[in-house]
């Protein structure tokens, strides 16, 4: 179990893998979360799991350790120039720890962005949502600022929800295709022949059977 503080700018389908994976995993606790969104109403099964929201993003980055942004990649501009506006500057600011989940968004653009916090140690990282269920695939880079004590807290929660490799950032582009995008292409396959199958009355069970338990895609992710 790890004592960091969790927080996660952004409560989407991305974030909400890797938060509610690390709490059902036992890594880290409820109370230990903090999640932040523009409508409250979009983070009830958050609060479902017992985790504190908030609309207020700068509570986030003040009050957390490590903090994910898991926003859309259009949307990383007005986030960090509402954070620049609103920040205190804190001198456990050089402790914090950055992960970004934004798809195409480099390094460098990511520590220009946050370039108002000093220090900045910012972590660019491809997952996917089998983490949920423990079966995620996710590849890390590290920035200027970040040092190995860092790449070992963010590796243990990685790696706690699948398999996680650090690698160079000109990798991550094709490695985003193969694992993040990828697998959607197997599901609709899976999907095409299950439809092919019920089409053909085959029995509901057998069809489990053939189709899921036997299949590499984590079964919950499918049904």
């Amino acid at each position: 179990m790890l004592d960091e503080k969790i927080g996660f700018i952004g409560g989407g389908n991305m974030a909400f893998a890797i938060g509610s994976g690390l709490i059902n995993r036992g890594i880290i606790k409820t109370d230990q979360v903090l999640v932040s969104g523009p409508t409250l109403e979009h983070l009830q099964r958050w609060r479902d799991l017992g985790v504190a929201t908030t609309n207020d993003n700068n509570q986030v980055v003040d009050k957390m350790d490590t903090i994910f942004i898991c926003v859309k990649p259009h949307i990383l501009k007005p986030c960090a120039e509402e954070l620049k506006r609103n920040h205190r500057p804190s001198s456990k600011d050089k402790d914090k720890v950055f992960v970004s989940v934004l798809a195409g968004v480099n390094l460098k653009d990511l520590e220009a962005s946050f370039s108002f916090i000093d220090n900045l140690k910012m972590i660019r990282c491809m997952p996917n949502t089998p983490m949920q269920v423990s079966e995620g695939c996710t590849v890390y880079s590290s920035g200027s600022h970040v040092v190995e004590h860092d790449l070992e807290k963010v590796h243990i929660m990685l790696n706690s929800l699948g398999i996680a490799q650090h690698i160079p950032e000109s990798m991550i582009n094709a490695v985003s295709g193969l694992s993040g995008c990828g697998p959607a292409f197997v599901y609709t396959i899976i999907e095409a022949l299950a439809d092919g199958a019920v089409k053909m009355v085959f029995p509901g069970k057998w069809l489990y059977n053939l189709l899921y338990k036997w299949s590499w895609v984590p079964q919950k992710l499918l049904w």
